[in-house]
């Protein structure tokens, strides 16, 4: 990683990682792809690699990215998706050239050629959005339960009752506060 930038929440779905590239939106927002060199990192990170990215290219991904928060945010409440943001997802989708490939191991992964571009990196990223939005494969989305993250997260915990977009920042950080919370309150009924 580049230094001098934060670093990527990584995950397992496509999509939802990508709207964690800005995290804290309700409070200190973090801008995790704030150049286009960035983004090719996040690309390159996720499978995607592509050469090169332009600032129109970056403001692209940036309006995919919050298109892709908007709807899954309204899948994830039951609230009517916003056409802006369908609109969005489903121009990007269809604008790529990616190649979707079995991996020996079973898995699907996608393939770039060595000519691809951003765009066709985003049409990946819009077609795993819609996978999930429209309930086509086994898991919910939620919504962070941290007040100043409410991140859009897939979960495919068995319960499916996970509250948190990743237990290691949001998940802590609430465990943290709860606790000092709580040596506060028993010090002051000691005391």
């Amino acid at each position: 990683m580049r230094a001098g930038f934060p670093d990527f929440r990584l995950g397992n779905v496509l999509a939802t990682s990508f709207t964690g590239t800005l995290s804290e939106r309700h409070g200190n927002a973090v801008e995790r792809i704030p150049t286009p060199s960035r983004l090719v990192d996040w690309l390159a990170v996720n499978g995607l690699a592509v050469d090169s990215c332009t600032s129109a290219q970056l403001d692209l991904a940036r309006e995919l990215r919050e298109s892709i928060h908007a709807a899954a945010t309204a899948a994830a409440i039951q609230d009517a998706l916003p056409a802006s943001a369908v609109q969005v997802i489903n121009d990007c989708s269809a604008q790529g050239r990616a190649a979707a490939i079995l991996t020996p191991e079973g898995m699907r992964r996608w393939r770039l050629s060595s000519t691809s571009c951003v765009e066709d990196a985003l049409s990946v990223i819009a077609a795993d959005a819609i996978s999930i939005i429209a309930g086509e494969r086994d898991g919910k989305l939620a919504l962070c339960a941290s007040p100043t993250c409410r991140a859009a997260f897939f979960d495919t915990s068995q319960s499916r009752t996970r509250k948190w977009c990743d237990m290691n920042t949001c998940g802590n950080r609430q465990k943290k506060a709860r606790f000092r919370a709580n040596q506060r309150k028993n010090a002051r009924s000691v005391g």
